[in-house]
């Protein structure tokens, strides 16, 4: 019998059944109700953005079911961002952030061997969420965070955010950035979903070049960042950021790191939905910085992830195990001795 690297995936999300329960029972307090019943249940915000319930959602056995489908072994699962919650007061979004932490919580425990939890904070609170962050990684054993890129408007590179950030590299916790639409959109991108294909990506970008503008990648040298969807338009920006820097006293303000440098301070998830994209990626920041991700269970999602994986020409198999699985469990501090026997 040969031994396999676990199949590990950091981008998966969930919509725990306490929450979609408080949502039905007191839609006021979450600025979201309920339409539909069945299989045509959606959950849609006052903003008019919305979720439909998939059964993984709520359902750690289905949630399972579809990793088996895609050959994943371990899941890192995450809340589904139309219920980040930052709209709501700081009390009601600790509150909401507590139930679904718990809820993530109540899945792993039903699987613990393929699922871990990813919390979700009150980023409207900085110190509120520090105390969440802090209660998820001692109560549940949590080692990871998912934050949106924006908190109001405002993106993650901040100071007002600094205290979340900093408690998240001394706790080696990583942070898995996901990007999310709020409110109404610019007829430009409210049009042929291209608030989602055009403008999830872009956020990306942008919040991670605020990181690396700020300094704040300097200020946090051991803080693990996981960029959603392939990093979104960064890799394939990144020298026109490095030209900016070289030649842009703005760009040189708060950093002497060049973007060229601080591009391998993250993570990225291997979402691309092309293989030149994904093989253009690996290159540019090496395959020890590329982990899975399948956006499960939305129609975005990638439902045959090691095809593509698989498929990437030149890797080694010390680098195909990295992405495969390898970086996703170091991320987890779990090492690289998770094995499966096949």
């Amino acid at each position: 019998m040969t031994r396999r690297v676990k199949r590990v995936d950091v981008h998966s999300h969930v919509l725990p059944r306490e929450m979609m329960e408080a949502i039905r029972s007191r839609p006021r307090d979450y600025q979201m109700r309920v339409e539909g019943s069945g299989e045509k249940e959606i959950f849609i915000r006052d903003d008019r953005h919305s979720t439909p319930v998939y059964a993984e959602f709520h359902d750690a056995d289905a949630k399972v079911e579809g990793m088996n489908r895609k050959g994943i072994d371990i899941s890192v699962i995450s809340v589904t961002p139309v219920v980040f919650f930052y709209w709501l007061d700081a009390d009601a979004g600790l509150a909401a952030a507590r139930l679904m932490n718990d809820g993530i919580a109540r899945m792993v425990a039903a699987w613990p061997e393929r699922l871990r939890g990813m919390a979700t904070l009150p980023m409207q609170d900085p110190d509120a969420a520090v105390t969440e962050l802090e209660r998820v990684v001692r109560e549940h054993g949590f080692r990871s965070v998912e934050l949106g890129c924006r908190i109001r408007g405002e993106l993650l590179a901040e100071p007002r955010f600094r205290p979340v950030l900093r408690r998240a590299q001394e706790l080696g916790v990583f942070i898995f950035t996901h990007p999310y639409v709020a409110g109404s959109l610019p007829p430009d991108l409210g049009c042929y979903y291209l608030g989602n294909l055009a403008g999830l990506p872009l956020d990306t970008a942008l919040m991670a070049a605020h990181l690396m503008f700020s300094g704040a990648l300097d200020e946090l040298p051991d803080l693990d960042i996981v960029l959603a969807h392939g990093g979104g338009f960064l890799p394939y920006q990144i020298g026109r950021l490095e030209h900016g820097f070289k030649v842009r006293k703005e760009a040189r303000a708060n950093t002497s790191s060049s973007p060229l440098k601080l591009l391998r301070r993250f993570h990225f998830d291997a979402l691309t939905h092309d293989l030149d994209a994904l093989r253009f990626l690996v290159a540019k920041v090496g395959a020890e910085r590329v982990t899975i991700g399948t956006d499960a269970p939305f129609d975005m999602a990638e439902e045959d992830p090691l095809a593509m994986i698989n498929a990437l020409p030149g890797l080694s198999a010390r680098d195909r195990n990295r992405i495969l699985g390898l970086n996703a469990l170091a991320l987890l501090g779990e090492g690289d001795e998770v094995r499966v026997t096949r």
